[in-house]
């Protein structure tokens, strides 16, 4: 069984948690991750920074900035991702980013690096399915799960498109914008949800716009698990080298929240 399905054996909503690699710099990432970790999120979500983060709001796209303005460089987040590797063995690990600097090297270059580094899935957002091959066999070949992206605007017709090839799980990308400014309803996600469980049976992981716990045991509720990136990335942002208490401490209230929702839902 690989970690990705682990966390989603265990009878409750996963919690998968992002922060962009290298900031504020590539040395505090890692106490970051722990405290991730340490807070209770079940997935790591390792953003790589790049110039043009076209799908991410103000907040990450200022993390962007931060990380590479550190000199973060693809190397230092496999560094990065390899020492967490033996920090925590068991805890999934996902790299999320940009096709340009996942290919640019060549593709089995890129998903040798991840498999070395102990990656477990691979995210790239402006990578459409119908180009799977620049990046899907190589990742696949190497043992890495290639998680796509699903939105409020993937009709059925191009919903199999989008499945075909996905492993680990499916991203559910609740609003149709980028992070961190919109919040959907909950009735839009548990019909968006529907409609994807009707279609797969890889879990689903909904994401963008949840922020509070009580959004977070809300969707969990719904999906398979729960995504959340520009809250914790704008603690980053505040604190800096001293992110990793807040950062703690706010994951753990979104765990509580989840995990008394699953616990009212079983009673």
């Amino acid at each position: 069984m690989s970690r990705l399905s682990a966390v989603f054996g265990k009878g409750r909503p996963a919690l998968a948690t992002f922060v962009t690699g290298g900031d504020p710099t590539p040395g505090d990432t890692g106490a970051i991750l722990d405290a991730l970790v340490e807070g209770g999120a079940d997935i790591i979500e390792l953003g790589m920074p790049f110039t043009d983060p076209m799908a991410d709001g103000p907040a990450i796209q200022l993390a962007n900035l931060r990380s590479l303005g550190a000199g973060t460089r693809t190397a230092d987040l496999f560094a990065i991702a390899t020492a967490f590797r033996t920090r925590h063995p068991q805890v999934p690990l996902v790299l999320m980013g940009y096709a340009n600097p996942m290919v640019r090297r060549g593709a089995d270059w890129f998903a040798n690096a991840c498999r070395s580094a102990g990656i477990d899935g691979v995210i790239c957002v402006d990578l459409p399915p119908e180009e799977d091959i620049d990046l899907g066999p190589a990742l696949r070949a190497a043992g890495v799960d290639l998680i796509r992206l699903a939105t409020p605007t993937t009709d059925a017709e191009r919903l199999p498109t989008v499945l075909n090839g996905v492993s680990g799980f499916v991203y559910y990308v609740s609003v149709a914008g980028i992070t961190g400014l919109q919040q959907a309803g909950i009735e839009s996600i548990e019909s968006a949800v529907g409609r994807l469980k009707a279609a797969t049976s890889i879990p689903i992981i909904v994401g963008f716009g949840i922020r509070t716990p009580e959004q977070a045991a809300a969707a969990g509720a719904v999906g398979d698990g729960v995504a959340v990136g520009s809250a914790i990335v704008e603690l980053v942002g505040k604190h800096g080298a001293k992110a990793a208490g807040p950062v703690r401490d706010y994951v753990a209230s979104l765990r509580r929240a989840m995990d008394a929702q699953t616990k009212e839902h079983a009673a």
